[in-house]
C-alpha cells in the first residue's frame, strides 16, 4: 500500500527508516496528472532501488502570470490510485505553505544547459524548477531521482545542478514515452481538441525528418527552418523555437556529435515541447 504524506517531516522520518534498513531510495518529481509516462519513470526508479518516493506538487514558481497555473489538471485522487497499482511505496504530496513557507526568500538559478530555449519564452521558469527540485532532494535524501527525456532542457538543468552543488545523488533520464501515432504523453495533451490531437500528432515526425536530414550531412540553418516551416503547415499556430542542439551540454550542435532536435509550438491555447535524438554515428 503507498504511503501518502503531507509533511516534510514525515517524509524525511519514512525515508531515514528505510534508509537504517540498508534500502535504496528513488525520486520521481511530479506535478500530477500522472499518465503512462510518468508511469514509465516509476518503473525505471523501481528498477534501480528499493523504495520509489512520488512527490506531487504543482510547483507555482515555475508559472508565469500569465501561464495556466490555475488550470493545471489536478485529480490527486486518480494519481494515488495510479501510484498503488505501479507499486510507489510513498506519495508526498504537500501544499503550497508547506514548500514555500511565509518567508520564504531562496531561490536557485542554474547557468548553462538553462540559456536560450525555453527560457528565452519562459524566463522564470527554470529557476523554478531548480528551487523545487533542489529542496525535494534535501527533503527527500534520495539516491536517485528519474526524470523524463521528454522535458529535455530540464533534464539537463537538473544534471548540471546536482553535478555543480555536489549533490550525493543519481540522476537517471528516462525515453520519452508516445502514444501509438508518436505523440509524446504530456499532462497538457488534455487541453486539446479532437482536431488539434490530430495535428500534435505530426509533430514527432517532422522532428524525425530534421534529424535524419542532420545525420544524412544537410545543411543546419536550412533544415531547422524547414522544419519550422513544416511545423506551421502541419496545422500548428506558432512556432517558439526548431533548434539542433549538443546532448550533453546543449551547446549549439556541431557535426558527427550526438544532438538533439528541440522544439515549441503552440496549438491553440496549449503550448508542446519534444525532441529527438540526432546520432553522430
Amino acid at each position: 500500500m503507498t504511503i501518502v504524506v503531507e509533511t516534510i517531516a514525515a517524509l524525511r522520518a519514512q525515508v531515514r527508516a528505510w534508509r537504517a534498513e540498508g534500502l535504496k531510495v528513488a525520486l520521481v518529481p511530479t506535478m500530477g496528472a500522472l499518465h503512462d509516462g510518468h508511469v514509465s519513470l516509476m518503473r525505471a526508479a523501481l528498477e534501480r532501488a528499493d523504495r520509489c518516493v512520488v512527490s506531487i506538487f504543482v510547483n507555482p514558481r515555475q508559472f508565469a502570470p500569465t501561464e495556466d497555473l490555475d488550470k493545471y489538471p489536478r485529480q490527486l485522487a486518480l494519481d494515488l490510485d495510479r501510484l498503488e497499482k505501479a507499486g510507489v511505496h510513498l506519495a508526498f504530496t504537500p501544499g503550497v505553505e508547506e514548500v514555500y513557507p511565509q518567508g520564504f526568500a531562496t531561490s536557485i538559478s542554474v547557468g548553462g544547459p538553462s540559456a536560450e530555449l525555453e527560457t528565452d519564452f519562459r524566463p522564470a521558469f527554470f529557476d523554478g524548477v531548480a528551487t523545487v527540485v533542489g529542496k525535494l532532494f534535501i527533503q527527500s535524501e534520495p539516491d536517485l531521482a528519474v526524470f523524463g527525456e521528454k522535458d529535455y532542457q530540464q533534464l539537463c538543468v537538473v544534471k548540471k545542478l546536482v553535478q555543480d552543488l555536489n549533490l550525493p545523488l543519481e540522476i537517471v533520464g528516462s525515453p520519452t514515452i508516445r502514444d501509438s501515432e508518436g505523440l509524446a504523453m504530456s499532462s497538457r495533451n488534455a487541453y486539446l481538441s479532437a482536431q488539434e490531437l490530430e495535428i500534435a500528432r505530426r509533430l514527432n515526425k517532422i522532428l524525425r525528418k530534421a534529424a535524419s536530414a542532420l545525420e544524412g550531412g544537410a545543411d543546419e540553418a536550412v533544415t531547422m527552418a524547414a522544419a519550422r516551416q513544416d511545423v506551421l503547415e502541419a496545422g500548428f499556430d506558432a512556432v517558439d523555437y526548431v533548434a539542433a542542439r549538443q546532448s550533453d551540454t546543449l551547446a549549439p550542435w556541431q557535426r558527427d556529435t550526438d544532438g538533439r532536435v528541440l522544439v515549441a509550438a503552440r496549438l491553440g491555447k496549449t503550448r508542446l515541447i519534444d525532441n529527438v535524438e540526432i546520432s553522430a554515428s
